[in-house]
């Protein structure tokens, strides 16, 4: 429920400001916050037009090292399941329906080597049946490491079409068509792993939606060795759904667990070796966390994390203090984070998780989110 979109306070007694502008809506109980999906209030602080005070870093060149070239991937486009980019194992013995999802998005092709290398070799499969997807083959075919950032998608993003909304209505797009192609894969997935990558330099972490049994998937895989500990809930992304947030997952009396995997920089090798650390634990954990939620080897305790604010750029000149990398904590509250036209950012807390900040961002797009280390996943 939401009270009001803004609201405004004098900002007596902070140095350099005319305006505090707390975004606030109501979420965890005694925390006020403002917009749905906010629980918390960065804060915004107008800075006088000809201040000097603390300037940004400015917005870095797009220049990126691909160091990592495109897989070959000609084996996906005609596979025997008879859907490009869809690869079936079945074991023959009863068991969870596993399905493993990478390139998402187009320029995103380190889950590409992590499936095609697992199909070369044969899954080590125990029971049930994996399914490998390759999602976006379209968008990777329009991969140019001279302008790597440019194949994301072909018409509109893929992990944002997810809701029954838009996969039952009359649209139509080349993702749209695609995520209707695929959707009988994930509607029957008992545990659905989505790997991606980033853009910008972020350490790897697992992103869960707000369902604990869904939470609780992402912890059995953070715990296991080689593999980030980090386990993020969120309330999503205002753009669409995404493809952990498929109604079969999000569902209040459903079985699906399903989470998604930032495992590194988009070209880097070591991408790979994280995913394919992922895959393994996940096929060797399947049968147990299917059954329970819970793994049956733990080699480290894993740390969860709550999206508490999405911070949107509102200006196009919207630069970072400094070039923050993901997963940094930043120890104490009102510590600034980037300027935004003539506000100056700060934390709302202490202790404050940076999630992926976007060292580009454009007007209306999101700059970084906000998080707070908790010690119980969010429930649902």
């Amino acid at each position: 429920m939401s009270y009001a979109p803004r609201c405004r306070y004098g900002s007596a007694g902070r140095p350099g400001g005319e305006l505090l502008v707390l975004s606030c809506s109501v979420g965890f109980p005694g925390i006020m916050s403002c917009k749905a999906g906010q629980r918390h209030h960065p804060l915004r602080i107008r800075q006088p037009r000809l201040s000097e005070t603390l300037p940004g870093f400015g917005r870095p060149p797009l220049a990126f090292k691909v160091a990592l070239l495109p897989p070959d991937l000609s084996p996906w486009r005609a596979p025997p399941s008879g859907v490009p980019g869809v690869w079936i194992f079945d074991s023959g013995r009863s068991g969870p329906e596993i399905v493993i999802t990478a390139i998402v998005h187009g320029n995103e092709y380190a889950g590409g080597w992590a499936l095609e290398n697992l199909r070369k070799q044969g899954p080590d499969l125990i029971s049930g049946r994996l399914t490998l997807i390759v999602a976006n083959l379209e968008a990777f075919d329009r991969f140019d490491a001279a302008n790597p950032v440019m194949s994301r998608h072909v018409d509109e993003d893929l992990n944002r079409l997810w809701h029954n909304t838009r996969l039952n209505s009359r649209e139509h797009s080349r993702e749209l068509e695609r995520a209707r192609r695929l959707q009988p894969y994930i509607a029957r997935a008992d545990l659905l792993l989505d790997l991606h990558s980033t853009l910008w330099p972020s350490a790897p972490l697992f992103i869960a939606p707000p369902r604990q049994r869904s939470a609780e998937f992402a912890c059995a895989l953070a715990g296991g060795q080689k593999l980030p500990q980090t386990v993020l809930t969120d309330l999503g992304h205002h753009g669409g759904s995404r493809l952990i947030e498929h109604a079969h997952f999000m569902s209040p009396g459903g079985t699906g667990r399903s989470c998604l995997l930032e495992a590194g920089p988009h070209w880097d090798p070591v991408t790979v070796t994280v995913m394919e650390n992922a895959i393994s634990r996940l096929l060797a954990e399947a049968e147990t966390i299917h059954l329970s939620g819970q793994a049956t080897h733990e080699s480290c305790p894993p740390e969860m994390a709550v999206v508490t604010d999405n911070i949107i750029a509102r200006n196009a000149d919207f630069s970072f203090i400094r070039p923050w990398e993901g997963g940094i904590t930043i120890p104490k509250a009102g510590t600034p984070l980037a300027h935004d036209g003539h506000d100056l950012i700060y934390t709302p807390y202490d202790e404050c998780l940076l999630i992926m900040p976007n060292l580009r961002p454009r007007r209306g797009q999101l700059a970084v989110r906000l998080a707070k280390r908790t010690a119980a996943p969010l429930r649902s």
